[in-house]
């Protein structure tokens, strides 16, 4: 008697009756440390919570966390170790220049990446499918910036001091779209390399164009440097920076110089318990050892994209599936306010496009909206 052929099924790297494995790669060292560090916080204190109750359809889900120190040259043997170890999907990864390196690699194993702390225009458009993006992309922030300075307050000269590398381009790249959209250009132009203070070149570059308003671009470090030292020189235009900045670690360099910097948020304050999940992050984040932080919520904020793709792809997962489950999620409450529900299509994989503007006032980043009584 002839046996009948049972066809063997593989499943997905990654992928047990029991457990999810995902990888995640960010700057845990190094001059970045305090936004690798708090992002991956952020994300497995949901995770951690969501195993709590049984994990996803009966699988507990594993984060394997690795270090790339926010250095490019780091990122495809950090990837290596991660398809070595055979993880389902990628999250949680932190910067542009490592970003713009992971992206590719991503799509060529097709393997799921969700989650960057990043809002570089290069991992939205085009879109990527395996690239799924949830913050607002720096070009909302660097609009919502010059929009407000352009027509509230009247500040037309407006410069940049940007980090030298992807992540600087990136933003440069939002405030030329958003003043060539009101027929101008930057005031001047200064840089400094990365992972280093080194910024007098670049600063007495923006200095001399005498500029109303400076938009900084860099990690903490750098940019607190930039502010103490325009500080003790007397040079006082009004200084912007985007949410990549790390708000926590660069008012605690900065200190006093960090008074009335304005920051882009591309999430709600941490101090926000008023919001649902906003309480339920205080209280997770707080149980794992942290802090409240904006970097943190939005690494949580991640975490539950990931997760709700998961849930929406059943118990037969496939990262094919988790992909297609994503962008399926429309007007999405997340428990983060009325202007960020999520929203995901094949054609679009940004979860929001809302930003919130914070001045940094006592010590602390607080939400306006007044940008006139600011300038006064």
């Amino acid at each position: 008697m002839i046996g009948v052929q049972v066809p063997v099924v593989r499943a997905e790297d990654g992928v047990t009756d029991k457990d999810i494995t995902i990888g995640s790669c960010a700057a845990l060292t190094g001059p970045a440390q305090d936004l690798g560090i708090e992002t991956v916080r952020g994300a497995k204190a949901y995770l951690d919570y969501v195993n709590g109750k049984g994990g996803v359809n009966g699988r507990k889900i594993t984060l394997n966390s690795l270090d790339d120190g926010y250095d490019p040259d780091k990122a495809i043997a950090c990837f290596k170790q991660q398809m070595d170890a055979k993880v389902f999907a990628l999250g949680f990864f932190v910067g542009t220049p490592t970003a713009v390196k992971y992206a590719p690699l991503a799509t060529n194993a097709k393997v799921p990446l969700v989650g960057l702390f990043t809002g570089a225009e290069i991992l939205r458009n085009p879109v990527k499918r395996y690239v799924i993006n949830v913050r607002a992309s720096y070009f909302n922030e660097t609009e919502d910036q010059v929009a407000h300075l352009w027509d509230d307050v009247g500040a037309h000269k407006i410069a940049v001091l940007y980090q030298d590398d992807a992540f600087g381009a990136a933003v440069l790249a939002g405030v030329k779209k958003a003043l060539e959209k009101r027929g101008s250009a930057p005031a001047a132009l200064g840089s400094f390399a990365r992972n280093t203070l080194d910024v007098d070149t670049g600063m007495n570059a923006v200095k001399a164009a005498a500029p109303d308003a400076v938009v900084l671009v860099g990690a903490y470090a750098p940019l607190a440097e930039i502010v103490k030292r325009a500080k003790a020189a007397n040079w006082t235009p009004r200084f912007l920076t985007v949410s990549f900045v790390g708000t926590s670690p660069f008012i605690a360099a900065a200190g006093e110089a960090a008074e009335g910097v304005v920051i882009t948020q591309v999430v709600p304050p941490p101090s926000r318990a008023d919001l649902p999940t906003v309480k339920l992050y205080r209280q997770l984040i707080v149980k794992a050892g942290g802090t409240p932080s904006f970097t943190s919520l939005e690494g949580f904020a991640d975490a539950m994209i990931l997760v709700e793709g998961l849930k929406r792809a059943g118990k037969d997962l496939t990262r094919e599936k988790l992909i297609d489950s994503i962008e399926s999620i429309k007007d999405f409450d997340m428990g983060l306010g009325a202007q960020l529900k999520a929203n995901f299509s094949a054609e679009d994989h940004q979860a929001f496009n809302r930003v919130y503007d914070t001045v940094v006032k006592g010590g602390a980043a607080t939400v306006f909206t007044d940008w006139k009584a600011l300038s006064k």
